[in-house]
């Protein structure tokens, strides 16, 4: 394994991408990639409820905003917004849609101070729940998330974006041969496209809308998944003679193989610590999972997930359930394991398939009858997130 790896990483370099040299490459990653600060946390013990009391936020569009971010604190049932003193208080300032807040303890201690810049006040607010969110329980925020899927609704298959809540869809791509198999972070997507004769992975920056392609390679480039860091991507590339798992560094173009299968390897899916992929292959007695530690070398290992077909897996955010599509009876049905050993469950039966992990863990969106769903693994409730557009497949939630 190691010297195959090496032998192709020379191969690599020079053929990944068509698009110039691995500086010209890394030059294009760097002035678009945007590093992202870790969000503040703050160590502080829930000894009461998850209150919060909004002072006067001031401004000429301080009362709308006051509105809207109660009404989506609200909605996420895990903030509780009072009029009386509470355990934490914001205070602040909006003039044309722009936020300037504080968060204060009961103590007065201050927990953040940031300004929120967007165009519309709308994504201000939703970034602002996020955060107040993750102060007040310690977990990600859903507000300002988003779901790429893919859908057929204009005659060929194209990418498109959402709000968790199924507002806001934007159609992404406009490729005449069609774009699948979407991968969304904060500040890009990847998508498979056809329009070199192969299918290539292709990124685009959301911010400016730029387009580049990463893997066009002769053969098939298929299926990327951003790691943890978002400055790589899991594929599945066959210019070497069988499909295998690539990871390809964006800044650099630099890709490694990571697998040696006789089988076809698909739907690779990273670990939150960035060390291990899992992902399908049907090795002759149909698909299953397996995973492999990228910085062993070690061969991939079949991980057992309690069910004789198994597609799509996706790891949830802090790596101790993966997701994936399995069969019930001659349907699909959305099945979710612990990892990495323990009981696994049928989430939805009756042809849901291609799940995928909210940014807190508690959701999984997938698709059934071409209709996008968000269900919480809590409640075991689910909502209609998006319908009527279309054959909608394949939706990745914002990583």
């Amino acid at each position: 394994m190691s010297s195959k790896r090496l032998s192709l990483l020379l191969y690599v370099v020079v053929s990944l991408t068509t698009a110039g040299s691995s500086a010209h490459a890394a030059s294009w990653w760097e002035q678009l990639w945007k590093p992202r600060a870790a969000p503040s946390r703050t160590k502080h013990e829930l000894e009461n409820a998850r209150t919060l009391r909004l002072d006067e936020i001031t401004g000429s569009t301080g009362a709308s905003a006051a509105k809207a971010l109660t009404a989506q604190l609200r909605a996420t049932g895990e903030v509780r917004v009072i009029e009386k003193e509470a355990r934490f208080t914001l205070s602040g300032d909006s003039v044309g849609g722009r936020l300037n807040v504080k968060l204060h303890d009961r103590a007065g201690k201050l927990i953040f101070e940031r300004t929120y810049a967007a165009p519309g006040l709308t994504d201000n607010v939703k970034a602002l729940t996020d955060d107040v969110l993750f102060a007040v329980t310690g977990r990600q925020g859903l507000a300002s998330s988003q779901i790429a899927f893919v859908s057929d609704v204009s005659g060929t298959k194209q990418v498109y974006v959402c709000d968790a809540d199924g507002g806001n869809v934007q159609q992404v791509t406009r490729h005449p041969h069609g774009a699948v198999s979407p991968a969304l972070s904060p500040d890009f997507l990847a998508f498979t496209g056809y329009g070199t004769g192969f299918p290539c992975v292709v990124l685009v920056d959301m911010g400016a809308g730029m387009e580049r392609q990463v893997a066009s390679t002769p053969g098939q480039n298929s299926g990327a998944a951003f790691a943890p860091d978002g400055r790589s991507l899991a594929l599945t590339m066959s210019f070497i003679g069988n499909p295998e798992i690539f990871v390809l560094d964006l800044p650099s173009s630099n890709a490694i193989c990571v697998t040696e299968s006789v089988g076809t390897p698909s739907s690779p899916s990273w670990h939150p610590d960035g060390q291990q992929i899992i992902f399908s292959s049907n090795e002759g007695d149909g698909p299953q999972l397996y995973v492999v530690d990228i910085a062993s070398e070690a061969s991939a290992q079949r991980w057992p997930c309690g069910y004789r077909y198994a597609t799509d897996p996706e790891w949830s955010p802090d790596g101790k359930q993966v997701a994936f599509t399995t069969r019930s009876g001659t349907d699909y049905a959305v099945a979710v394991a612990s990892y990495p050993g323990g009981s696994a469950r049928i989430v939805q039966k009756g042809g849901a398939q291609h799940p995928s992990f909210s940014p807190d863990g508690r959701s999984l969106a997938y698709v059934q009858n071409g209709q996008l769903w968000a269900h919480d693994l809590t409640t075991n409730k689910r909502r209609s997130v998006v319908s009527g557009r279309g054959t909608i497949s394949e939706p990745r939630w914002m990583r």
